[in-house]
């Protein structure tokens, strides 16, 4: 099995989950926000350690449903990113930055997900 570090997958997802962890440390510290940036590093974090999961799965089934996870988790991380910014709390430099590596990681994913499922169904 491949290591982590040469799964395009895992290294974004962790890169993401680190960039959420840097954004809440801020924003806790210098804007005194708790709730929205709480959502996104749960959500944020969530998806490398479901894309972790995932690549050690029991079975294909296991592997599709834990990176659809980790998907929705992408999505739902993409909403708080929206709100952070819309409510001032990040500028627009910030939030076109990380808006961005969460919308890659949901095409990533997107795509890894639409490859496990189609077409292998009936094999």
């Amino acid at each position: 099995m491949k290591d982590d570090k040469d799964n395009l997958i895992a290294v974004e997802s962790k890169a993401f989950a680190i960039r959420c962890i840097r954004l809440y440390q801020h924003l806790t510290e210098n804007k005194k926000e708790f709730v929205l940036c709480k959502q996104l590093l749960r959500s944020g974090t969530s998806i490398g350690a479901n894309v972790k999961e995932a690549l050690r799965g029991q079975s294909k089934a296991d592997f599709g449903a834990k990176m659809n996870i980790a998907l929705k988790e992408a999505c739902e991380s993409e909403y708080w990113i929206e709100l952070l910014f819309e409510t001032d709390y990040i500028t627009e430099n910030s939030f076109k930055s990380i808006n961005e590596d969460c919308k890659r990681l949901i095409r990533i994913l997107t795509s890894i997900v639409k490859t496990t499922f189609t077409g292998n169904e009936r094999k």
